[in-house]
């Protein structure tokens, strides 16, 4: 055929003569197992399945090589045979095999047949033997982003780690004085009057949105909430969930609802929830897209009584979520956490500086100049006053109090961070707001519709 190239031809005449020489080799010592080995390898690795299994089950007629069982193993994937390489595997591995690239096979192999878990088991197990190997493959089917060094295994570990009875409550929040009046609406009087709300036929728990700006006290909210009603608290960010596993996320998630449900009053919080409920379409990755499902089965209760459980989401960016999360039963309710007013930022000012040394500290003025600032910008205030302080202490080793100047030429230095977020908000205030979703922040920002 005058298509192919020189060098195609002398590859294949070169590889027909070595395995000529072995054969003949072989007529002249056909007991050498490393030679017939050899001979099998090289045929497997031309493809010429028929003869390489001829050649790997005489040598395993004389012996039992492990060797040689997983090479016929590797044969049988090749073919598509992969029920017949799973056996093989099974019984190498019970004889106690260390050799990570078995597990790497098998893994393989199980994936074929659909095997999930007990993939991902061989998986863990090659990479417990190298911990740096890395298969793109593998990786693609069995992992997702994310990782975390332990699995969720036992009750007593995750209420250690999750469940928490928190020491704060409203008089703990500064200001925020409309806010904490529509949780209490909404949230806090159907969980401490749970009949009256049952004799109506509506349930005490259910799920609250709480969205805004960063850093404007959405968890210490949550975390008060839950002190206000004498609950446990549960909190929880994507990472808490996300497992590299397929499969261990929707069981991480389905374990954190588990918990709630069994310690009722429970607040259950999940921060940033907008990285959890990207709307489906958006999601390239099925186990994202699993995930989610898993979520919303767990907020609707089918299989479980959310009774007394509250549910409660953070996000600066609602607009992110998919609409299945807004259904009745699910996040019917929202809440917008605007910045704190300026009662509120005195407020917070008195708590934030309570324990420090200060020194006619005029909380007002500082308020008044504040306007726009999150929570977490009047931390940053407070900590570059401190950090102001800290140098001229140094020289005596004596604590500097803190005044009003401090605070005011840190606040002049530091610009609030909640107005590039207004910029996004009001786009979609005014512009994807059909259901009046968004009107709480066109109302604080004073625009008409």
């Amino acid at each position: 055929m005058t298509l192919f190239y020189g060098h195609n031809i002398t590859h294949v005449s070169m590889n027909d003569s070595t395995i000529e020489s072995l054969r003949e080799a072989l007529k002249h010592s056909p007991d050498n197992r490393p030679l017939r080995l050899l001979l099998a390898e090289t045929l497997l690795e031309l493809n010429r399945f028929e003869e390489a299994e001829l050649e790997y089950i005489t040598l395993l007629n004389s012996t039992n090589d492990t060797k040689v069982k997983v090479g016929l193993a590797n044969l049988y994937f090749k073919k598509g045979s992969y029920s017949a390489c799973n056996v093989i595997l099974e019984e190498v591995i019970e004889g106690g095999t260390r050799d990570g690239t078995t597990f790497i096979l098998y893994a393989r192999g199980l994936l074929k047949e659909n095997e999930i878990s007990k993939a991902i088991d061989a998986y863990q197990k090659a990479l417990a033997i190298d911990p740096g190997y890395v298969d793109e493959e593998l990786d693609s089917q069995l992992r997702v982003r994310g990782a975390r060094e332990e699995l969720m295994d036992g009750d007593e570990e995750i209420d250690n780690r999750f469940l928490q009875k928190p020491t704060i409550n409203f008089s703990d929040v500064g200001g925020m004085e409309s806010v904490k009046k529509e949780i209490e609406l909404k949230i806090i009087r159907p969980l401490l009057h749970p009949d009256l709300y049952k004799a109506y036929g509506k349930k005490a728990g259910g799920g609250i949105l709480l969205y805004g700006p960063p850093g404007c006290g959405k968890t210490y909210l949550a975390k008060a909430t839950a002190g206000q009603v004498n609950a446990e608290f549960i909190s929880v960010d994507l990472n808490d969930i996300l497992d590299m596993w397929v499969g261990n996320s929707e069981k991480n998630l389905h374990e954190i609802f588990e918990l709630a449900r069994k310690h009722t009053p429970c607040v259950l919080f999940i921060d940033e929830i907008d990285a959890l409920g990207a709307s489906r379409s958006d999601m390239k990755q099925s186990s994202g897209r699993h995930l989610i499902n898993q979520f919303l089965q767990e907020m609707d209760g089918i299989n479980s009584d959310n009774e007394g459980v509250l549910i409660l989401g953070a996000t600066n960016t609602p607009w992110n979520l998919d609409p299945a999360f807004r259904r009745p039963g699910r996040f019917d309710r929202i809440i917008f956490v605007p910045p704190p007013d300026e009662m509120g930022r005195e407020s917070i000012l008195r708590l934030k500086l309570q324990k420090k040394p200060i020194e006619s500290v005029d909380y007002s003025t500082i308020a008044k100049k504040t306007e726009n600032y999150s929570g977490a910008d009047i931390d940053a205030i407070i900590d570059m006053a401190i950090e102001e302080k800290l140098e001229s202490s140094f020289l005596d080793g004596i604590p500097k109090p803190i005044n009003t100047r401090d605070l005011l030429n840190a606040a002049k230095r530091h610009k609030p961070t909640t107005q590039e977020w207004f910029m996004t908000a009001r786009n979609f205030a005014l512009f994807a707001n059909d259901s009046g979703l968004y009107d709480d922040i066109l109302t604080y920002m004073q625009i008409k519709k």
